[in-house]
């Protein structure tokens, strides 16, 4: 069989995501407007604050402390806007004055950028309204175009069509350049230093590493425990069953007994495929991440909404750990929210896959909790990020963020001896 569509569609696929990432990124210009804004009142506020307390100087401390917590929360929005829209995530412990610094720098670049890509988007609109008003109507004119030695006869239409095109590529090329640009600043001076984001890598990793062999242990048990009250105990009443009409003198009582041996050997294969579910779905491996989901979503007792748009193959071990976080969720809002629906959602990029888990329940989970702090385990072992927004009365929201990087799809790091 011919393996053309293959590459195609691999270039459609990555053509879709750089296009969805720069339309993310576009986005991000014009998110960032009201940080902008806000920019020269926080600088005005923060250098009254900053004046009185020069002036009077017992309010000196309060003035700075005043003056850094504004600071600090103007640059974090601006920060959250980065990591939703760019894809960074700036874990910053810098000083305020660095924050301030960082504030200043990026109010030009922001603001020649957005007001480029707004005359460039503004531009383009009115291009494609005039040339769309001169296809319908059929007002188009000849335009006579001539360099030394070449003479070009073209319409209004084509050159508004290839300046639309030309405005577009334009706008494409700027939003990129200003998403690096704000990425750089924003590592440059927010960003820790070296030395000690390797230190606190290798204290991750040992914590993450112990946090998935707990998360080990505690799934082997669970499976011991299912196999100790449910298959076990079915397998007792079945040699039971058997043992009895193998002794029986009356044959209607034999055929009774062994009827009720067939039932009882049914109900235990149900309960073998059961706890063969919880250990890992054949689903996963055979149809994919989306279809498992799908399946884990129909044996909830609750109505689960499943919004996953196909996407390209996750690396076995993060598909797994995506699955069984998903599960896992479901299972603690189906016990313990009292909702009357969830909602699943999945969504993958080239740098990450997110999953997010929300119901309509009385909310109030602790993120401390048991189940809770497992997913966070098995997310953080993936260098992911798990949040819990479960306010009291609800909704509760569990958001998983595992980063994919350059990973190869086919690489398979799931070993027989580990469970998740």
């Amino acid at each position: 069989m011919s393996k053309a569509p293959e590459p195609l569609a691999h270039l459609l696929r990555h053509t879709t995501e750089r296009w969805g990432r720069r339309r993310r990124e576009y986005v991000g210009v014009f998110a960032g407007l009201p940080v902008s804004l806000l920019t020269p009142l926080w600088a005005l506020a923060c250098g009254t604050v900053l004046l009185a307390g020069t002036l009077h100087p017992p309010s000196r401390t309060r003035s700075r402390e005043t003056a850094a917590r504004w600071t600090h929360r103007l640059n974090e929005r601006d920060l959250e806007r980065l990591s939703r829209w760019t894809g960074i995530t700036v874990r910053s412990e810098a000083s305020a004055r660095r924050r301030a610094l960082h504030l200043l720098l990026r109010l030009p670049l922001h603001l020649v950028s957005f007001y480029a890509v707004f005359a460039w988007t503004g531009l383009a609109v009115l291009l494609t309204a005039g040339t769309l008003w001169q296809t319908v109507t059929g007002s188009r004119s000849e335009v006579h175009l001539t360099w030394p030695g070449v003479q070009i006869l073209s319409t209004t239409t084509s050159i508004g069509a290839g300046l639309i095109l030309g405005l577009m590529v334009l706008t494409w090329f700027t939003t990129a350049l200003v998403a690096a640009a704000e990425r750089g600043l924003a590592r440059a001076l927010l960003g820790l230093d070296t030395e000690i984001l390797l230190h606190r890598r290798i204290d991750e990793l040992t914590r993450t590493r112990a946090g998935a062999v707990q998360a080990v242990d505690e799934e082997r048990r669970r499976i011991e425990r299912d196999l100790h009250d449910g298959v076990q105990q079915q397998v007792v009443a079945l040699a039971m069953l058997l043992g009895r009409a193998q002794r029986a003198q009356d044959p209607q009582r034999s055929r009774e007994l062994v009827r009720q041996a067939h039932t009882e050997s049914r109900i235990l294969l149900d309960e073998l495929r059961e706890v063969a579910w919880r250990v890992y779905p054949a689903t996963l491996d055979a149809l994919g991440l989306e279809a498992a989901l799908a399946e884990a979503a129909g044996r909830s007792p609750l109505p689960v909404t499943l919004r996953a748009e196909p996407s390209r193959p996750l690396p076995d071990d993060v598909a797994t750990a995506v699955y069984f976080v998903a599960r896992e969720a479901l299972t603690n809002a189906a016990k313990h929210s009292g909702a009357d629906g969830i909602i699943l959602d999945l969504n993958t990029t080239e740098e990450r896959v997110e999953l997010v888990v929300s119901d309509d329940g009385r909310g109030g989970a602790d993120p401390e909790g048991g189940g809770l702090t497992g997913l966070a385990r098995r997310v953080a072992a993936f260098d992911g990020v798990l949040t819990v927004d479960s306010p009291p009365g609800g909704p509760t929201t569990v958001r998983a963020v595992l980063p994919l990087g350059h990973r190869d799809p086919s690489t398979r790091t799931r070993s027989s001896t580990c469970v998740w």
